[in-house]
């Protein structure tokens, strides 16, 4: 309520000023054109017209006032929130002066009549600006707004009606997103202190398949970052993104010895994303691995592989074969020095999981845990629909590539969910896209793991 009444007497206010400038000015028109009211008549418009001016590009270009230290890009998102419904509420409250005013007041023979008219254009001009600034501060610092959303925005602002609704609709979810930040700036001011996160031996984490530790892009996105804040010792496993298990199982295993030799603890904490589950395992057990290592963590990894492989390897062998070498090569060129995108591949049918699993038993003296997520409808992630659609019916519920039963092995910890009806995909539990679903704080969900292995002892 205390918002709204600021936001009206701003409405009325700004344009107010015009509107005395304009009145002053025609008052002075009436009198004698001497040199000095001429002087004081440029002077005073002058400056008010300029004090006027910068007030207007302050509203537009500053960031919104926080108590809370949410950053830079949080508080101009939030001062463009701000700007949209200022300029609404100056717009509405401007008509409904100019409607008052000139049914009881104006008269055609009254110079007033002039004087209100160009009020209200200044005003409803004015109030438009600030609406067209704020959704523009809004597009270009909201994570909230996904790709689709900005075309949507792009495309419905010249629609009269519809461009508000959109807007109001944008504006929410900027206010989900500052909610959400202040509470994580909170959050992490309770815990400056606490080392939640320090573990007693280092977390390395192991990436999945199609991609590699780079050094601009982390595969983790802000997850790395929040568990280091909170005292954690973050390694990466650097192994390739089209290598074979066994291939990658031996980068795994000499990670671990440089991880060792730096820093001189005993053993490792494994946390490992979808193939680099298996990756690990397989140096756990086969390249006996299992002394150095105290936890292993698979997120969304295919234990029980992936059904639809299995019908995907019954493709003709020379288009497969094809298609496998214009990967392999790609990948060569991004640092994978084996890549072999056809065996890896096949090692995620069902067939070759269950030999491998025969293979690589879990290992005593090692903890075994793991996470699974879902998605809800095939349009969560349009990049992973159709092998969505392929799981569903084969294998029920599932993150777009594993299945919840695939990914369970050792003490299964449950499934990642919301109530929202986009779900959790299979990207989402590595922040692939930096943004924040209701319902879903993925950063949050690794900062309990983490603080849970530091509880067990690890």
């Amino acid at each position: 309520m205390k918002k709204a009444i600021k936001r009206c007497i701003l409405a009325i206010l700004l344009p107010c000023i015009l509107n005395f400038i304009l009145l002053f000015d025609a008052v002075n028109q009436t009198m004698s054109a001497s040199r000095i009211l001429f002087a004081v008549r440029v002077g005073l418009l002058s400056a008010l017209g300029g004090g006027f001016l910068l007030i207007y590009l302050g509203l537009l270009v500053m960031p919104a006032f926080d108590r809370v230290r949410t950053g830079l890009r949080v508080r101009m998102m939030l001062g463009g929130r701000r700007l949209v419904y200022d300029g609404l509420y100056g717009m509405a409250v401007q008509i409904l002066v100019f409607v008052i005013f000139y049914i009881q007041k104006a008269k055609p023979y009254d110079f007033g009549v002039g004087v209100l008219i160009a009020n209200g254009i200044f005003g409803v001009l004015g109030a438009f600006f600030l609406i067209f600034a704020g959704a523009v501060r809004i597009f270009f610092t909201s994570r909230r707004l996904s790709i689709a959303r900005r075309i949507v925005l792009l495309l419905t602002m010249w629609i009269p009606v519809v461009n508000l609704f959109v807007l109001l609709y944008a504006c929410r979810l900027v206010y989900e997103e500052y909610d959400f930040e202040r509470e994580k700036v909170l959050l992490r001011e309770l815990r400056v202190n606490t080392k939640l996160c320090k573990t007693r031996y280092p977390l390395l984490m192991v990436h999945g398949v199609g991609f590699r530790d780079l050094r601009y892009f982390n595969y983790w996105g802000r997850i790395p970052a929040e568990l280091m804040r909170n005292g954690a010792v973050i390694y990466y496993g650097n192994q390739e993104a089209f290598g074979t298990i066994a291939y990658n199982g031996e980068d795994i295993r000499r990670r671990i010895f440089e991880i060792l030799k730096e820093t001189g603890a005993e053993k490792v904490n494994i946390i490992a994303h979808s193939k680099g589950g298996l990756d690990a395992r397989y140096a756990i057990s086969t390249l006996k691995m299992a002394p150095y290592v105290a936890s292993l963590t698979t997120m969304s990894t295919p234990h029980r592989g992936c059904r639809f492989v299995d019908y995907a390897c019954r493709l003709p062998e020379g288009p497969y074969r094809f298609i496998a070498s214009c990967f392999d090569r790609t990948f060569g060129k991004f640092g994978d020095k084996n890549p072999d995108f056809y065996t890896a591949t096949h090692q995620f049918s069902t067939e070759a999981s269950a030999q491998f699993n025969r293979e690589n038993p879990d290992m005593p003296g090692v903890y075994y845990q793991s996470y699974a997520s879902v998605m809800k409808y095939p349009w969560s992630h349009l990049l992973l629909s159709i092998p969505w659609c392929m799981i569903r019916p084969l294998e029920g519920a599932n993150d777009g590539l594993v299945s919840v039963d695939s990914a369970k092995w050792g003490e299964f910890q449950g499934v990642f969910a919301n109530k929202r009806m986009r779900g959790i995909s299979h990207g989402d539990m590595i922040d692939l896209k930096r943004e924040d679903y209701k319902g879903f704080d993925v950063v949050e969900a690794y900062v309990r793991l983490a603080a849970d292995l530091k509880k067990r002892g690890f």
